[in-house]
């Protein structure tokens, strides 16, 4: 449970009609941020559940404030409570989308306000999940089919690298001496 305080964890508590065994303090943890924090599945998973939110007929605020709530990623989840609170005060979707562009593209952003003002949101936001979700399953065979040709010239380069350093060396160093005989091959009888 998440409170300022423990008294207030107790008072929580209390109107839920609880008694509580002990309250700790949980401790901080460490958090070190590199890129957004925020994956596409989780835009794709975010849009396709909008869309259905908005079919459905609740309002773009109820919407966010759920699927804010509910969202796995938690930096996803605070930057959706951000998107809510902008559209509270009084901006529309698009603007509180377009305030993170490391998160929603303009592409994303252009066919929300498009959508809004077309006045058919729902729609808009199907396509783009279908898009998307295609968009995701493409770069995935894209990095599935460059698997192989990256490993065939890491071979390469290693077999390269190993012939330049292993075997043209010693042959070399026959050709500088001054004795031919002894850096002669053996004959095969």
């Amino acid at each position: 449970m998440e409170a300022e305080n423990e008294q207030a964890v107790h008072n929580k508590l209390k109107l839920q009609q609880l008694q509580p065994v002990a309250v700790k303090k949980q401790p901080r943890q460490l958090t070190i941020n590199i890129g957004t924090g925020v994956g596409v599945n989780d835009i794709v998973i975010f849009t396709r559940l909008f869309a259905t939110m908005i079919d459905a007929g609740l309002p773009i605020v109820q919407c966010l404030e759920i699927l804010s709530s509910q969202s796995e990623n938690k930096r996803f989840g605070k930057i959706l409570a951000q998107v809510r609170a902008n559209v509270e005060g009084g901006l529309t979707l698009s603007d509180s989308l377009r305030r993170f562009p490391k998160i929603f593209d303009n592409l994303f952003v252009n066919l929300v306000a498009a959508g809004e003002a077309g006045g058919i949101l729902d729609t808009i936001l199907q396509r783009l999940s279908v898009y998307m979700e295609k968009a995701q399953k493409l770069r995935r065979q894209i990095k599935g089919a460059m698997g192989y040709p990256i490993t065939v010239m890491c071979i390469a380069a290693l077999v390269v690298t190993v012939l330049l350093t292993k075997v043209i060396p010693p042959s070399r160093r026959c050709s500088r001496t001054s004795v031919a005989a002894s850096c002669q091959r053996p004959r095969s009888s």
